[in-house]
This record gives structure tokens, sequence and C-alpha cells, in this order.
């Protein structure tokens, strides 16, 4: 196996003791990072800050170095380049490319660093098998949800911070902005005061519209199928082999053999002859 294949089955293996070490570590810096984002928007010792950011730029060469690896193992460039999760990686690693990984408006790109977590909401996980595909599905909300939460917090306060440091003076006050705005609660004390964070409240609200019920959609689509194939038996048709029929069907519905032989008349009982 040549080192291209060998890196790039371990990039996206799961199933070996390294692929599963490798997706592991990859999701923990994605979520220190992350950690490190929210930490730093809280009063802080000036020193414990100074190491978060030394520890922050580590993580981020990481991923600089993890992108081009997977852009140089990969076989088609061009289709990799426009795949979802590499414009979301290179997203992430944007402040580096340009140059500053402190400059302002740069430091807005790092809150699209969770959705990096994409790539491990199939069935099939780092941490196992997902038990059945409404799992699956349940979970993939949970994390639209969380990721519309997180991602639009953190770029709401990346805007409003500044010029409204009352009302949005930590991460959790930006959750609790987004929180009562998805939900449409509209408590209405706290309100972004800038065009852009309230163009980005528009957006949040439509990206929750379009998502999460589209995935409830998919959720009570599987919920209707499984209560219909609950209401059919294993009657297999003799002549195509169709296995399930519902419960009184006497033919089979694809080619009409006949399932099962309609009940036979009861023979009245002869009485017994009177002498």
């Amino acid at each position: 196996m040549l080192i291209q294949e060998k890196i790039a089955f371990y990039l996206e293996d799961i199933e070996t003791p390294i692929g599963r070490i490798i997706n592991l570590i990859i999701t923990g810096l994605v979520l220190l990072s992350s950690a490190i984002f929210v930490a730093e928007t809280y009063k802080i010792p000036e020193l414990l800050k100074e190491r978060l950011d030394i520890l922050e730029n580590g993580i981020l060469l990481i991923f600089v170095v993890e992108y081009f690896l997977r852009f140089w193992c990969a076989k088609e460039k061009r289709k990799y380049f426009f795949s979802l999760y590499s414009i979301i990686d290179l997203i992430t690693i944007l402040p580096f490319l340009i140059g500053s990984a402190n400059t302002g408006f740069l430091r807005i790109f790092r809150w699209f660093r969770i959705l990096r977590l994409i790539r491990f909401m199939g069935r099939k996980t780092i941490f196992g098998y997902v038990s059945s595909e409404d799992s699956a599905i349940f979970t993939r909300i949970l994390f639209t949800l969380f990721s519309i939460i997180f991602v639009y917090s953190g770029l709401i306060y990346q805007v409003e911070h500044s010029i409204n440091s009352q009302a949005y003076g930590t991460f959790l006050d930006a959750v609790y902005f987004s929180v009562s705005t998805i939900t449409t609660a509209g408590l209405g004390d706290i309100t972004p005061v800038s065009q852009l964070g309230r163009f980005l409240t528009v957006l949040m609200l439509f990206t929750g519209i379009v998502l999460i019920p589209w995935q409830l959609g998919d959720l009570v689509k599987r919920l209707v199928k499984t209560a219909d194939q609950s209401a059919q038996a294993e009657i297999v048709c003799l002549g195509c082999g169709l296995a399930r029929h519902d419960l009184d069907a006497q033919f089979c519905k694809v080619c009409g053999t006949l399932l099962r032989s309609p009940p036979s008349p009861s023979l009245p009982s002869s009485q017994p002859a009177q002498q």
C-alpha cells in the first residue's frame, strides 16, 4: 500500500485501533479548541489566556497539516476541494492561511470548527454503531440544533461584544439570546444593535426553520414506516418470495398467488337418530 493510500485510510478508518485513535484525537482537539473559544469570552488571568492562545495555535497548526494531508491523499483533488468536508476544514484554518490567527475579523471563522464533527454523524461512529436508524436521525437532529446554537452564538458574540459588551458580556449571554430567539420565545431583554448582528439573527432563524423540520420529517417518515412494518406478518409468498404481507391478506400483493386457504365452512354436526 502506498503511503498516500495508507494515510488516507487511517484518516477515514474507525475500525482499526490506529484509525480510531487518530479520529478520537481529531474529535478531542475540535472539542478542546471550542472550549478554549468559550473560555476566552470570560475574564481569565492574563497568563492563562496566553497559554490558551499558544494551545489554540498548536491545535490550529495540527488542523492545517491534517487538511493538506487529506488534500494530498485525495484521488480526485478538484472534487475533494469543493466537497462539504473540505470547505468546512478550509474555513476553520483560514486565519492561518491568511497569516494571522488574532485578527478580529478572522477570529470569527473559528466558531465553525465544531462543524468538523459532521464526519461522525453517520450510523457508524468512532464510539461504535448507532443502534438503529431512528437513533441516528435523532442524533443528527440534536447535533444540528447544538451546532446552530453554538456557531451563531459565537458569531453574534464576536460581532456584538465590542459594541454592546453590557448585553453580550460572555458566550453564555449569546447562547441565551440564540436559544430564546430560535425557540421563538422572543424575551427581548438582549437584542443585537449592529446591522451584522441583526443579519446573523435572521440567518440563524432561517437556518433553524430549514434544517430542523427537514430532519424531523425524516424521523417522522421513519416512524411511520416502522409502524407500517409492525402491522405486517411474515407470510412468505410461494410465487414470488415476498415475505411481508398485511395480517388479513389472502393473496400476494405483487403476484396474486394465494397465501392461505380460505377457512372451510364448518359442516353441521349430524344429530343422532332418534329411536
